[in-house]
C-alpha cells in the first residue's frame, strides 16, 4: 500500500504500525522552509517538523494559514528515512514529523523508538540504547 493507503487505514481503525513507518520512510515528503529554515511548531517541548506527502497538501496546508491562494512556498524533499534517521537527530531536543498538519489525514510520527533512532528516543532513557553486542555473549 501507500503512505497515504496506510494513513487512511490508521483513520480507519486499521492500523499497520510498521506498514506505515516503512511507507514513510520510502516516500519523498516536501518540507516547507521559511528564511532557509525548516518549518516546525514545538508542542509540550517536541518540535513537529511539518511534512507533506505533496504540493496539494501544502497548499492546502499554506491556505489554512492564510496564504494568499497560490502564493509560493519554498520546500525541500527528502526521503522519509533521510527525515527520520539524519534531520530528526540532528535537531536539538525531541523532533518528531507531523505529516499533512491540518487535514482529516494527517498522520503523526513521534520521536520514539522504532520510529527514530534510540538515542534520540524519548521513550529509551538518556544513553541507553540496546546492546546488541552483548546479545551474542549470552
Amino acid at each position: 500500500m501507500s503512505l497515504a493507503d496506510e494513513v487512511a487505514a490508521v483513520h480507519a481503525g486499521r492500523p499497520d504500525p510498521a506498514a506505515l513507518v516503512g511507507e514513510f520512510r520510502r516516500t519523498h515528503i516536501l518540507i516547507p522552509t521559511i528564511n532557509d529554515t525548516l518549518m516546525s511548531t514545538e508542542l509540550d517541548g517536541i518540535r513537529w517538523l511539518y511534512a507533506f506527502t505533496d504540493e496539494e497538501a501544502l497548499s492546502r496546508f499554506a491556505l489554512s494559514r492564510g496564504s494568499e491562494p497560490g502564493a509560493e512556498w519554498r520546500y525541500v524533499t527528502a526521503s522519509g528515512a533521510r527525515v527520520l534517521d539524519v534531520l530528526v537527530p540532528a535537531c536539538e531536543g525531541p523532533t518528531g514529523v507531523a505529516l499533512d498538519a491540518g487535514s482529516e489525514q494527517g498522520a503523526l510520527f513521534p520521536p520514539v523508538s522504532g520510529i527514530v533512532p534510540d538515542d534520540v528516543a524519548v521513550d529509551m532513557p538518556m544513553g541507553d540504547t540496546p546492546d546488541l553486542a552483548r546479545k551474542g555473549e549470552e
